[in-house]
Formats: structure tokens, C-alpha cells, sequence
């Protein structure tokens, strides 16, 4: 009997062996989560936001006429202060280099869609009846190329700063109105503005490419292996600018002009966008 019992407590031994060795070898051990790939390379995306600040226009006659109706010749009118504000939207592309675990450079270029505008008007009189005369400002489209630079806080979040140039088209005017019709002759003949009643007079339509610079920064994170998301600040600075503004004249005459000085034309930029890395 001691020797049946013992052969089979071996045997028993030997079946629960066999079957925790079956287990070990069936039971894989999962992979660890993969890290977030290298950030050097090239990578494009989209972007939507919005752009503010409050520039300023000072007006000036540059002759008799428009003296007369808004001031010294050759003399600033009070400056006006207005807001320039709108949405924009547009694209980017550039190139990273991780040069460390933890640091990155790069460049980007982004060209934006702009609805970012706005305007001011200064009061005047002639012969007792109001007018004003107002400035306008559209930025319709702008770009810019500029170095980044950034650390890597976890190999998912950069954290960068950004600068370089910055372009854009401005559709600008100086645009004198009253509300009576009137006609100005001055200096013998030489300079004179003739102005229809609740219209447009002097006017200065001009669209120009100005250049300057942008600066600022922003944070990217890796949310999938090829996608990032980012959040970016950008203070755009184009220059200032100015308008000339002409009356119609009479026949054999001048047309009298008033000047429209545009402040730095600088806007603050805030905006979203999402990056596909290649």
C-alpha cells in the first residue's frame, strides 16, 4: 500500500508540473505602451483664430482747401484710435529636428485668410453742417516665415517660441464726407474740392503689400503618433502707412488732398490648429 500511495503522489507531482509549465509557456506578457517617435521631420496642418489690437489715424490738409475744412496745412489732426479685430483661418508647414531628448529647433511658414478690420471717424463742420471724416484698415490676408525653438517637457509636450517675418496684404482709405453738397476754389484757382451732398468726397482707396515682423509662442502636444494639436500666440507687426485722399476738382484746377497717417499696423494673433507629421 506505501508503494501504490507513493506512486501516486509522484504521478500527481509530476501531472501539476507538466501543466504549470503549459501555463507559463502559453502566457505572454504585454508589450510596453511604444514611445511617442522621434519629432524631426516634416509636418503641415491647419489653423483657425482670431486677431486684435487698436491702431491709430491722424489726418492732415495739404492745402488751403482741406484746411478749411479739417485744419492746419501741414498739421496732424487729433489722432483717432479704433479697433482692428477679426477672425482668421489658414495653413502652416515645417520642418522639426530633435537635436536632443529633450530640445528641438525648426522653422514654419503659414499663410492666414483675415477678416481682421476695423475703422474710426473724426467730426468736422462746413458752413455749420456736420461731416466727419473716416479711416479704414483690412488686413485680407497675411503670412509669416519664422525660426521655433522649444523644449521638450515630456516627450509628448513642447513648449516653444517662435519669430521672424511677417507679410501682408492691407486694403487702407481716408474716405471725406458732408452733409451738404459744396464747392471750394482756393489760391487763384490753383487747388479746389468739389463735394456732393451725403456722399463721399475725398477718398483714397489703396491695397499694399507691408512687411514687418512676428514674434511669440505655444505649446504642441503628440495626441496620436502622427497627430499634434497646439495652441499658439503670435504678435504681428506690419508698419505703418499712409493714405492720400483727393477731392474732384473743378476744371483747370488742382484737386485738394488730405493726408491719412496709419499707425504700426500690429495685431495680436491667438489661435488652435493640429499638425499631421510625415
Amino acid at each position: 500500500m506505501k508503494r501504490i500511495a507513493f506512486a501516486a503522489l509522484a504521478a500527481l507531482a509530476a501531472t501539476s508540473a507538466s501543466a504549470a509549465d503549459m501555463a507559463a509557456s502559453n502566457y505572454t506578457k504585454a508589450p510596453a505602451m511604444a514611445a511617442v517617435a522621434s519629432w524631426t521631420g516634416f509636418y503641415a496642418g491647419l489653423n483657425v483664430g482670431y486677431g486684435f489690437n487698436d491702431p491709430v489715424a491722424t489726418f492732415t490738409a495739404n492745402d488751403v482747401v482741406s484746411n478749411s475744412i479739417i485744419g492746419n496745412v501741414g498739421t496732424a489732426a487729433s489722432p483717432v484710435a479704433y479697433d482692428v479685430k477679426g477672425v482668421l483661418g489658414g495653413a502652416q508647414a515645417g520642418y522639426n529636428w530633435q537635436v536632443s531628448p529633450n530640445w528641438l529647433i525648426g522653422f514654419e511658414a503659414d499663410f492666414q485668410g483675415s477678416d481682421i478690420k476695423g475703422s474710426a471717424a473724426s467730426p468736422y463742420a462746413v458752413i455749420g453742417r456736420p461731416g466727419q471724416i473716416e479711416a479704414q484698415q483690412n488686413v485680407e490676408w497675411f503670412g509669416t516665415l519664422r525660426a521655433r525653438a522649444g523644449l521638450l517637457a515630456t516627450n509628448k509636450l513642447l513648449v516653444y517660441g517662435t519669430g521672424g517675418f511677417a507679410y501682408g496684404s492691407v486694403r487702407e482709405d481716408s474716405i471725406l464726407s458732408n452733409t451738404i453738397g459744396f464747392t471750394a476754389v482756393a489760391g487763384g484757382g490753383g487747388v479746389s474740392a468739389v463735394c456732393a451732398a451725403a456722399a463721399a468726397c475725398y477718398t483714397g482707396p489703396t491695397t499694399k503689400i507691408l512687411t514687418g515682423y512676428a514674434v511669440g509662442g505655444g505649446f504642441e502636444y503628440a495626441a496620436w503618433r502622427n497627430v499634434s494639436l497646439k495652441a499658439e500666440y503670435l504678435y504681428v507687426n506690419l508698419g505703418s502707412s499712409n493714405v492720400t485722399s483727393t477731392a474732384p476738382a473743378t476744371p483747370g484746377t488742382t484737386a485738394s488732398t488730405i493726408g491719412t497717417h496709419f499707425s504700426d499696423l500690429d495685431f495680436h494673433v491667438v489661435r488652435v490648429g493640429a499638425n499631421y507629421h510625415f
